[in-house]
Formats: C-alpha cells, structure tokens, sequence
C-alpha cells in the first residue's frame, strides 16, 4: 500500500456514514481533517504499531564468548548442538511479539546462511549438521510457523572478508549477499543496517542509497533500519530509551548513517522534519548483546522502567534476548520475559478512562446533530475511549489548542495517562498538560479547583506518562500547541500497582522452556 493510499484510507474511513438518513432526508456528515506532512507509509505505520520487537543476536560469539569477533575463529568452533527456533518463537509468541529479527552476520563475519560468496558460514562448520545446516532457513521457517514477521540484521562492517576497505569491490559482495537474503526467505519485514565500527577498521564508503534501493526493489513491504532510515532511525543510544520529546520525523540531510555524533537530534526528533523516520530503541535483557554465562537478565522492574521509557515514547522497543551455546533461549531470560508481559497485561488490561463522559473544548463539526443518528459525529470526543484505534476525536480547522475534559460518577485511581495520536494524518501536538479535579478547594467555576498533574511535549504513537498516584473524578487534557488541529484515537488511564505482582508471577510461573546450558 502506497502512502498515498493511506491518504485515502483515512479520508474515507467513515465513508459508511458520510450521509445520515433522517426520515426521507440524507444530512451529510462532516468530512475528515487534512492530512498533516510528512506521514508515515503502511510499512511504517504496521512497525509502530507492534510497539515492541524480539532481536536475537546469535553467532560465533555466542562460542568464544566475545561481543565483537575478530573473523578468524574456526568455523567449527560454531555448533549448536541443542539448536531449536521453534522454541525461540515459541517464547516470542508467549511474551507478546510480533516481529523477530536475527542478527545473520556480525562484525566478525560469519554467515548464518548458506552463502554463495564467503567459506566463513555455517557450511563451513563440519561439526554442525556437517555443513549443510542453515539457520536462518530454520530462524525463518519457524516464525512462520508461528505467524511472527521476520527481518534480519547484516553488519556492513566485516572484520573477515578480504575485500573490505575496497570501496566497489566490497559494495558488491554486500549487495550479493543482500540479494540472497531478499530472494530465498520469502517476506521481510526489516532490514537492520548498524553503522558501528572499530575505531581501528579500514577506510570504507558504504553505497547505502544503492543498498537501500535494492532492498525495497526485492523487499516492497520491509522497512530499513539505520541511523537516519529510510524507514526507521536509531534513537541515539543502546539504553532503550527515547527522549521525553520524541518526533517521529527528521531531516535526513542532518544525520548520516555512520554519524555516531549526532544523538540528541536522533532521539528527540525534528518538529520541522521533512521526513519520516520513527525511532527504534535497541536494548538488551543481559548486560551484553550475546549470551554470556556469567551474565543473567536485568529484572522485571527494569524491562517495564525502558517500557514506558521507549514504547511510552513514540518509539517500539527492540528487546535483544540472545540464545545459549546450545541454540536455545534460556530459562532465566524467559521466566524474566514472561513475568514482563503478565505485568503488562496486569496494566494495561482495563482502562479506567473507558466509563468517562468525554467532552472538549473544540470538535470538527460541532454542530452536527441529528437526534435519530446512533452514530453522532464521527469525531466527537467520546471516540478517545471507545476502544477503536481506527476512529479519533479531532478539533476544528485552525485550533492549535484544545481541551478534553473525562467525567466520571465516581472516583477512579490512576498513576499511569496514556495518549494516541491518530498518525495517519501526522504528529501534530506539541505541548501539553494534565490536570485533576480537587473537589475541596471550591467551586468548579474557579480555576484553583484543577491541581495540575503533568506537563508533557509530544505525543506521536502512543505516550505514556508516570504520576504520583491520582483519586479524582475528574481529568482535564489541555493541548497547548500543536502544529495543527489535534487529532486524537485514544485517552487511557491505568493503575501500575506491578512491583509486588511482578514478583509473585516470578516465583509462580511454571516453565516449559530448556534449563540454562
């Protein structure tokens, strides 16, 4: 689907009601908002909305115990003699992913295909399946299996194969080994370019335009990952954590692949940006990136605090859980993970938001009424807590500020607000505030009756915001500028009482994964 497409998607999303019947008399309805540039593809917006990814590092490294090979480890060395991916997307399946991305070459070199241009891979690893073995055909045929998109991560920096440094020469042994990729394992779904490098590696220019043409030549669907995109940007870090601003465009003519200087700019984004390129956040569940012994999982408070700080921040998390010397995730990474997810469910499962009386201070077609319509105006504030993602409430033409104002019959308890933008039509709010209603200091008519809560910047995706614990019956969202009329799906509110369930799920959970080899 082109973007265009998704121009036409929203604007005739509530085509089944662009006339309401009134007796023998049709009243048209009013039209949907202008979309906003830039905006995302269907590719992009099908990314953001998975809201967290599995990356699987795998490979030499996981034997020799190194996060970065040099390329001169025997083949051998490589065998995983437990290797089982169905058990990987088992695990991706139960914890809630969508999208698995397996890291096919590292930095040292070495293939988890069967590659036609290097003898440094798995066929060359006669204590593996006798060299005939293939990973990613395995990596690939159980996530489809198990119904999980697939992507994979090939390391332009090569620290074994000959030709790098020779800028036409090694531009061409990447690009074979991208066709193999792109042309034998049926769909991607991303394609993850890492602009790292030793600070001892040769000079080398990368023909990233190039690569990137071919891959969406062969690949129409995947998105391509790098620092400045295509499709999707790095955040700046390796924390797993985007900025409290966070817009999903940039300028791409300000930050360069292999630009490892510009960070503030990549995690915060670009009100004024040209294109857009939504951020993901990389992190690991371990302190490295492969499976180490020595090393366990960061806990379940930690996974939840990079949570809110990456998925709550217009941006999906990118969770790395590497597989053990045998070729299986262990146990103590997926007890963590599914403890994680329970906790989330625990969350998010019911939003209080969901019984309030929803009104605002701005509606497009305010004065659209028709007292035999069920439907009312399709972009009436009531829509942010109708459980619809595809429905929104907007303001009228030329509002940059706005209120949403939730009422409730009795008080409800919250220490986490959610908010969507509808992105379709682009990221527009800018700045905002959050109050609540305090019924004893007087009467509704004086201001001093609403105690702000929290201020906030940007909204994009989804925003999540952490508060100190809040009993009112009544919320106020005040949008305090935006780049055009706000255009909202969704308004959330939810109690994370997680720290004492998370550890009993943890000691309660019964396993059926593989013990740590």
């Amino acid at each position: 689907m082109t973007r265009g497409w998704i121009i036409v998607f929203y604007a005739f999303l509530h085509c089944w009601i662009c006339r309401v019947k009134v007796g023998a008399h049709y009243v048209p309805v009013p039209t949907p908002p202008l979309p906003l540039s830039p905006m995302p593809s269907a590719s992009q917006l099908k990314f953001q909305a998975r809201r967290m990814s599995l990356f699987i590092h795998f490979g030499m490294n996981t034997f020799t115990d190194q996060e970065w090979g040099d390329g001169t480890t025997d083949p051998d060395e490589f065998n995983p003699v437990g290797l089982d991916t169905r058990q990987w997307m088992r695990v991706a399946k139960e914890t809630g992913f969508q999208l698995v991305i397996l890291t096919v070459k590292h930095h040292d070199g070495f293939c988890l295909w069967q590659t036609e241009y290097t003898d440094y891979s798995v066929g060359s690893s006669s204590r593996w399946r006798n060299g005939t073995g293939d990973v990613f055909m395995d990596f690939v045929t159980a996530a489809r299996d198990a119904q999980l998109d697939v992507g994979f991560y090939l390391s332009p920096w090569d620290r074994h194969e000959k030709s790098y440094g020779d800028s036409v020469d090694y531009n061409q042994f990447y690009m074979a080994q991208l066709r193999e990729l792109l042309t034998r394992y049926g769909p991607i779904s991303e394609v993850w370019l890492d602009g790292a490098k030793g600070p001892n590696a040769k000079n080398m220019t990368y023909m990233f335009k190039e690569w990137e043409a071919l891959i969406h030549q062969l690949q129409p669907g995947a998105n391509i990952f790098s620092n400045s995109g295509p499709d999707i940007r790095w955040v700046g870090n390796e924390n797993g954590e985007a900025g409290s601003t966070c817009w999903s465009m940039i300028n791409r003519t300000k930050v360069q692949t292999q630009d490892f200087t510009n960070f503030t700019y990549l995690t915060t984004g670009d009100a004024l940006g040209t294109h857009w390129i939504p951020p993901e956040c990389d992190v690991s569940i371990r302190p490295g990136w492969f499976w180490h012994s020595t090393e366990r999982p960061w806990p379940v408070e930690k996974l939840l605090d990079i949570f809110y700080k990456s998925a709550g921040r217009n941006c999906v998390l990118l969770l790395n859980v590497p597989p053990n010397s045998t070729g299986l995730i262990s146990e103590a990474d997926f007890r963590v993970l599914l403890d994680f997810r329970n906790a989330l469910n625990y969350i998010f499962d019911v939003n209080l938001a969901a019984s309030a009386a929803v009104s605002a201070s701005s509606t497009r077609g305010e004065g659209f009424t028709v007292s035999d319509d069920q439907n009312g105006n399709p972009f009436s504030p009531s829509q942010v807590v109708n459980g619809n993602p595809a429905t929104y409430w907007a303001a009228e033409d030329g509002i940059t500020e706005a209120i949403l104002r939730l009422d409730f019959q009795s008080d409800v308890q919250f220490n986490v607000l959610e908010i969507q933008e509808a992105i379709g039509l682009g990221q527009r709010i800018s700045k905002y505030s959050v109050f609540r209603w305090d019924a004893r200091i007087g009467k509704e008519c004086n201001d001093g009756e609403w105690v702000a809560i929290h201020k906030g910047t940007t909204v994009g995706y989804r925003k999540l915001d952490r508060v100190n614990v809040v009993r009112t019956r009544r919320v106020r969202i005040v949008i305090e500028d935006a780049r055009g009329p706000p255009i909202i799906t969704s308004v959330g509110l939810y109690l994370d009482t997680q720290h004492s369930y998370s550890l009993w799920t943890l000691t309660n959970q019964t396993s059926r994964m593989a013990p740590e080899a």
